[in-house]
């Protein structure tokens, strides 16, 4: 790829040519304009010439792909900057594994008050366990430690630390050896996040951003809330997020709205909705999803943290007030909680109000036929994960141990919400699974359980308009004239219609089908490599010459 160099201090032409470029207005495309922060023009190489002397820019594509940037619909980038830059297990392949890379990270911080890691998972460990205190204690030197698990809803801990946080052993949720959760999982995440520096903290959003962008990714919806980051982290990264060039960065604050003060509050720290991590119940992994059958390998059905008039009386509220509401839900007893509570704030406030706030939830697993319907009806955006059912699905995985292999295929059933007409919302929960939108994209297309997986075309659509749609934005996410000039460039193979079964598989690369093709997700193959991320007309992120 060459180019001219432009004039910073000016407002950009850029004419884009010479690759393919993925967009609706006109299916051979292979040239684009771009005005400042808008998209000017899309069309076929013929009629670039007409373009090429009025430019301030031109990027010779080389056959590169062009395509909108993704937007990635759940984040919590400070956690997913610390797992960048700090302690992360999620590749320890076995106990004692971990405990060797906790024990040479301690040994590498001897100034860090306490030690922060992520991403044990003991399901995928042959031991089959976490570790226990003792362990950790040993393999720490007795200093303070929290280490979540990679779900991030329980976590274990040092001793040190437990002796920091003041009457934790009598919280709910404690447990003299085993991980934590509930209450004392969140009164020994407020004690070990206190501890970060502002510096610490905006590095590590740095970090997060700065990978966001060197996948192609324009967008993020960051996840936050007291019980999970904290106001000052909030609003730190909103200020990071506008003033430096990176990913635009939507913010959802999780906390019960009960009246207009309530909604301003919200508003005033920046966020678009009291949405996002708003707990209803937990995760499969931690067995704190709520259930209505026990677990399979467990003698409970989890817990809820909220019933359907509290849903009722925060969708209610957030609807009065023109603000988005949303929820994290999981288990089929969750969803079924805010389906109930929805539909009786739809009866307080009306079904049409409610259905054009697009209020949303986090994660829908553990769907049912009614679940899905009500979805539907109540237009509800499904915010969901794909890389969820490629770490835990299938005959073998976590969700088969804890909820038995008959009701482990009915998760994340992505087919049948578009069926239904439910909005679609793909994203990563990072840390909890990677910042990887094609490998999502992967994901949803090649679900675990067949039935359950959609075209690539519809998980693109899913992965870029899709979180544009979700925060009300239906012009943007699609490279079309008058769209954002938000776009990434990217070094892929032949460009191909996949669909996700192969009883109905069309792989074409016939460009009279007029629909564009998309690079070959079938697993095995190498995924596209992302060369620039534009945001707003601002070239974000430039991969190095190789």
């Amino acid at each position: 790829m060459s180019e001219r160099i432009p004039d910073p201090a000016n407002p950009r032409t850029v004419l884009l040519r010479g690759g393919e470029v993925h967009s609706p207005a006109d299916p051979f495309a292979t040239a684009m304009v771009v005005e400042g922060g808008s998209i000017a023009w899309v069309g076929e190489e013929g009629a670039a010439d007409s373009f090429a002397d009025g430019v301030d820019e031109i990027i010779h594509l080389d056959g590169a792909l062009v395509t909108p940037a993704f937007t990635d619909a759940h984040v919590h980038t400070t956690a997913t900057g610390l797992a960048l830059t700090g302690l992360d297990l999620s590749a320890a392949a076995t106990l004692p594994d971990a405990l060797a890379r906790i024990r040479a990270y301690a040994t590498s911080r001897p100034a860090d008050r306490i030690l922060l890691g992520h991403g044990w998972d003991a399901s995928a460990w042959p031991e089959g366990r976490p570790p226990s205190r003792a362990e950790l204690d040993d393999a720490t030197g007795g200093r303070p430690l929290y280490l979540t698990r990679v779900d991030v809803h329980s976590a274990v801990v040092t001793t040190a630390l437990l002796d920091l946080v003041v009457g934790v052993r009598e919280l709910a949720g404690f447990h003299s050896d085993a991980p934590l959760t509930g209450d004392a999982h969140h009164a020994v995440r407020q004690a070990a996040h206190a501890t970060i520096t502002p510096a610490q903290r905006a590095d590590a959003q740095a970090a997060a951003l700065a990978r966001a962008a060197s996948l192609g990714i324009g967008s993020i919806h960051e996840c936050a809330g007291p019980e999970i980051s904290g106001e000052d982290d909030f609003r730190g990264l909103l200020a990071l997020a506008a003033e430096a060039d990176g990913p635009r960065v939507v913010g959802y604050w999780a906390e019960l709205i009960a009246s207009a003060k309530d909604a301003e509050r919200v508003r005033e720290l920046g966020a678009i909705g009291a949405a996002g991590d708003l707990f209803v119940d937990g995760s499969l992994g931690s067995h704190t999803a709520h259930l209505h059958a026990p677990y399979a390998d467990a003698d409970h059905t989890g817990a809820g943290h909220l019933d359907a008039p509290a849903v009722a009386a925060h969708v209610a509220a957030c609807t009065e007030a023109g603000l988005q509401a949303g929820f994290h839900a999981i288990g089929d007893a969750a969803l079924t909680t805010v389906v109930d509570g929805v539909r009786a704030a739809a009866d307080r406030v009306g079904l049409d109000r409610i259905r054009a706030a697009r209020h949303r939830v986090e994660h829908a697993e553990m769907l049912t036929d009614s679940t899905v319907a009500g979805f539907a009806d109540l237009a509800l955006t499904a915010s969901v994960q794909p890389a969820f059912d490629a770490a835990w699905g299938g005959a073998d995985g976590m969700y088969a141990a804890r909820l038995g292999a008959d009701r482990a295929r009915t998760l994340n059933p992505y087919a049948a919400l578009l069926k239904a007409g439910v909005p679609l919302a793909l994203g990563s929960d990072s840390p909890v699974t990677a910042l990887d939108p094609w490998g999502t994209l992967r994901a949803a297309v090649f679900h675990r359980t067949r039935a359950h997986g959609i075209s690539a075309r519809a998980a693109f659509t899913a992965h870029t308009r899709g979180g544009w749609r979700a925060i009300g934005r239906d012009d943007a996410g699609v490279l079309v004239p008058g769209a954002p000039a938000d776009y990434a460039v990217w070094r892929t193979g032949d460009l191909i219609v996949q669909a996700p079964d192969e009883r109905v598989e069309r792989w074409s690369t016939d460009p009279r089908s007029g629909t564009p093709g998309l690079p070959d997700l079938t697993p095995g193959n190498d995924l596209p490599v992302c060369l620039r991320t534009v945001v707003g007309g601002r070239t974000v992120f430039r991969r190095p010459i190789e």
